[in-house]
């Protein structure tokens, strides 16, 4: 209705104002719940044109709209404004229309450009955890809503499958892992692990005996033996060990954390896993067969997870394969200008012109760094996609910066398309003892927190009852419908920029803005229309609206517009929130009117379409959250 409101003011400006007018001066709000309307025109941008105070102005609009808008039962000026109240005709019209349109609010399939969306993007050196389902269900989420608003959309996750981190579980598997009687290391096949899990533990291996070292570095220095030790090193401890005077216990800590870098960097652990990635990047037989091995495991297990989380992905992309295509990138820019190399080899970009720094692209030693393999894998994508008009990278807001100089980067390089490229950025995920830690161990891992969602909800289900008829697969379905439902949906309801606090016992409770409060809603709906043979047909004109009804349809009405909002802000948090909104205003609904025993039959019918054409929407929204909704509950 705005938009016949405004085409029907343009086309009449001349016999308003005297003149025609820019499409900017007509402006919509909101309408105040306090007051009386459905729509509130701002009435100021009119004032002048029409010489006259804002109440005048208004009464003006208010005939001329009363007069020549269909659907427009009457305006009310208030201060300024004009609300516009629409006729219950109006509403039951739009009414039906969703109920005989089954793509209701979707925009028709590939009428918009192609847009690759990237979400997961895992390390192989450990499982999935918390962290990244915030990453996979956004991701995945944004995904479904650009395609319904009418995108084609590749899904594609990037593997980091290579670097000094995957060296890590590496090493530490060669040096720490244990044999059995038959002479074997620890695998997934003679352990029963997964393998993400089993390749994860040694991460967490590497760093204890990595810390255990610098330990023993530091001790040495602070009893002042630096025989081992550059003297370049000795200086710096020394330099860091002065600039402690007489600072407070803050400052010192920093600088004492700084010093036990330095003795990381010195550990023979570290240099050894080094060394292996130089190894790694000469294709060295024995590091190449042990790399393939162990992110084989990880693969298998990763696959076991996603199936579980119900994401896919349509194109995999490997580091491992674009960071060639990244140095190839690199050493072509250095010709041209754009990088340049510093007198130990090291390669690099001055941004200092466009207020950023200096970054580093390869390092002296010839391997490539993460924005190396970034740079590899945006060209081979665009190259792999001809028709792609933009990119979506789904990574968490601590990476806000990489993102900015790789955008700008590709643009020095000449790509026209680095301009659509977009950094969703998102808050981490905080349990109430604190942040996660991935080389600590002290992560909450994906595959076991999956695991007691769905076990809370067990627990939920069978104490409310409501389970006859189901056998015990259709029970353990719903369990994890449940369970996986309020997880996704607590992970989405908060605005992505957002940092969140996660809750296990929040997230399945079937009050407040929940996906089993959500969830329940469409059991009970769907429980309704089936005990009233419910089928779709006209509703009879006459049928007077309750406001509580007419509410329920403005809500529903908006669902078209909250989905291009959600598209354009890249945010599913909209969509989950208008549709907790519907969801109370059903309920609302529900316990005021009778529906299957109301006497009137064409009222009875009204309602019922009313909570049909809520149900669709509620199991749309709840679809492109990644959220099933269940027939019974």
């Amino acid at each position: 209705m705005e938009q016949h409101i405004r085409q029907a003011i343009l086309a009449a400006a001349p016999e308003l104002f005297g003149a025609p007018i820019s499409e900017s001066l007509i402006q919509f709000q909101i309408t105040r719940k306090d007051v009386e309307g459905d729509l509130t025109l701002v009435v100021f941008p009119f004032v002048k044109l029409l010489r006259c105070s804002p109440q005048e102005a208004g009464e003006k609009l208010k005939t001329w709209i009363e007069a020549n808008v269909p659907g427009v039962s009457h305006c009310i000026v208030i201060n300024g404004f004009l609300n516009i109240v629409l006729t219950d005709a109006y509403w039951l019209a739009q009414l039906s229309q969703i109920q005989m349109s089954p793509n209701y609010g979707l925009a028709p399939q590939n009428s918009k450009p192609t847009v690759m969306v990237e979400y997961a993007s895992p390390n192989t050196n450990k499982p999935l955890h918390l962290g990244h389902l915030r990453n996979i269900f956004l991701g995945a989420s944004v995904a479904e809503i650009l395609h319904a608003v009418g995108h084609k959309v590749v899904r594609t996750q990037v593997i980091n499958d290579r670097g000094i981190h995957i060296c890590k579980s590496m090493l530490a598997w060669e040096k720490f892992s244990p044999v059995n009687a038959r002479g074997e290391r620890e695998t997934p096949a003679n352990t029963g692990l997964k393998g993400d899990k089993l390749v994860g533990k040694y991460y967490v291996e590497f760093d204890k005996a990595l810390q255990k070292e610098a330990k023993e570095i530091m001790a040495q220095w602070q009893s002042g033996n630096f025989s081992d030790t550059p003297e370049a090193i000795h200086h710096a401890v020394l330099n860091f060990e002065q600039a402690k005077q007489g600072k407070d216990e803050k400052a010192c800590a920093a600088i004492d954390d700084k010093i036990k870098e330095l003795a990381k960097n010195q550990t023979q652990i570290l240099q050894e896993a080094k060394q292996m990635l130089v190894k790694w990047e000469a294709r060295d037989p024995q590091v190449y067969l042990l790399w393939t091995t162990m992110n084989g495991w990880v693969y298998a297990g990763f696959d076991q997870t996603y199936a579980q989380m119900g994401v896919s992905f349509d194109k995999l992309y490997y580091e491992s394969d674009t960071f060639l295509l990244g140095k190839d990138q690199v050493m072509e820019g250095l010709k041209n200008g754009v990088f340049y190399q510093k007198t130990d080899g090291s390669v690099w970009i001055d941004l200092t012109a466009e207020g950023l720094d200096e970054k580093l692209v390869l390092r002296s030693d010839g391997t490539a760094v993460y924005m190396t393999q970034d740079i590899g894998t945006a060209i081979d994508r665009f190259k792999d996609f001809p028709d792609l008009h933009g990119m979506v990278y789904t990574v968490g807001n601590e990476q806000d910066y990489h993102f900015k100089v790789l955008f700008l980067i590709l643009q020095k390089l000449g790509y026209a398309w680095a301009d659509n490229c977009f950094h969703l950025s998102y808050g981490m995920v905080d349990l109430p003892s604190g942040k996660m830690k991935s080389r600590e161990g002290t992560v909450v891992d994906a595959d076991d927190l999956m695991a007691e969602v769905i076990e809370k909800a067990k627990a939920m289900t069978q104490e409310r009852g409501h389970l006859d008829g189901l056998n015990e697969v259709e029970r353990d379905t719903l369990y994890a419908q449940i369970g996986l439902g309020g997880l996704k949906y607590y992970l989405l309801k908060v605005d992505p920029k957002k940092r969140m606090l996660f809750n296990p016992e929040e997230s399945i409770d079937l009050t407040g803005n929940t996906g089993p409060f959500l969830q329940y809603a469409h059991a009970r709906i769907s429980t309704l229309l089936d005990k009233a043979n419910y089928q779709p047909a006209p509703i009879a004109e006459r049928v007077v609206l309750r406001p509580e009804e007419k509410e329920i349809v403005k809500q529903l009405a908006q669902f078209e517009v909250t989905l291009q909002e959600a598209a354009k802000g890249y945010s599913p948090a909209l969509l989950a929130n208008y549709t907790y909104e519907l969801v109370k205003l059903y309920n609302t609904f529900y316990q005021s009117v009778k529906i299957v025993i109301e006497p009137d039959l064409e009222v009875r019918h009204l309602r019922l379409a009313l909570s049909a054409a809520v149900k669709q929407v509620l199991a749309q929204s709840l679809s492109l959250l990644g959220v099933e909704a269940p027939s019974r509950m």
